[in-house]
């Protein structure tokens, strides 16, 4: 081979390398967008003056305003079948959301009715949201997404719940439904909420199930859904082979930033939290 025939097989060679390396190697990650572009979870639609567990219109607000777009609801069923944004039916619930005087003494450890929900103000001065209410936001707010904690086990009442968060989505715009993320308890869970729609995405809690990581980590390989559980089970090994496994992993309930950072540096990708905003996360020097 002469000198110009060696000189170009070179420059051919190294050309091809170029090529290999921009097109493989050097190939850069691209950002998440939609749900997966925000690391915050909104608990109970966030705190608000302190307080904790409103699921209110004014936390909505709120924390949408210091640049939370994902926001977590806790979701019952009344007694007569409505769905309405409350924790749990409990008398201490009534003592924390300051419903002693506006809620008969009967009236506060039991499952209320629509109407005793939405005519109690929460702290005297918070407005409560139902499902219709919740989806009214999604609307009028286009870059938020709702977190469902319907807290319900029984496929029956799971069912019931699923149907009305559908209903409530079609009647003001089909499209929010992708807007929507379900919390499910269980694998069995998973399949209950499907049969009501296929929702894009899907967060598998823990704190309810038995499960090995080595089961939940299979059942992310199966069927794609992320993973939140309480820091107390998070452990660098497992949030390593759940990531692996094609999951984004969340814990609860966190609100201290060393708390977070050191999550973060665990591989952890998001956090429940009731005052820790989208924007004072992304201030926290050390969080991913």
């Amino acid at each position: 081979m002469d000198r110009k025939k060696l000189i170009a097989s070179i420059i051919m060679i190294g050309a091809v390398a170029l090529l290999l390396v921009l097109t493989l190697g050097g190939k850069k990650e691209q950002p998440a967008t939609g749900f997966a572009a925000y690391r915050v979870v909104a608990h109970a639609m966030g705190g608000i003056h302190d307080s904790t567990y409103t699921n209110s219109l004014d936390a909505f607000i709120a924390n949408y305003e210091q640049g939370t777009r994902v926001f977590e609801a806790d979701l019952l069923l009344t007694s007569d079948n409505k769905l309405v944004a409350r924790h749990e039916w409990t008398a201490n619930m009534s003592k924390l959301l300051g419903q002693q005087t506006v809620l008969p003494a009967d009236k506060q450890g039991t499952v209320l009715s629509y109407e005793e929900v939405m005519d109690s103000p929460i702290l005297e001065i918070y407005s409560p949201l139902d499902i219709d209410k919740i989806m009214n936001l999604l609307v009028i707010y286009p870059d938020a997404y709702l977190v469902t904690d319907t807290k319900e086990l029984e496929p029956e009442k799971v069912t019931k719940q699923f149907q009305l968060i559908v209903e409530a989505a079609e009647k003001r715009d089909p499209a929010l439904l992708q807007r929507i993320v379900p919390q499910v308890y269980s694998r069995d869970m998973r399949d209950v909420v499907n049969q009501v729609y296929a929702f894009p995405e899907m967060i598998f809690t823990l704190y309810q199930t038995q499960d090995s990581d080595e089961t939940v980590i299979e059942f992310v390989k199966q069927t794609g859904v992320d993973i939140t559980m309480p820091t107390t089970r998070a452990t660098k090994s497992f949030v390593r082979k759940l990531t692996n496994a094609g999951a984004r992993v969340y814990v609860h309930t966190v609100n201290d930033e060393e708390e977070i950072r050191e999550l973060s540096r665990m591989g952890v990708n998001g956090f429940y939290t009731d005052f820790v905003s989208e924007n004072d996360l992304n201030l926290i020097k050390g969080v991913r």
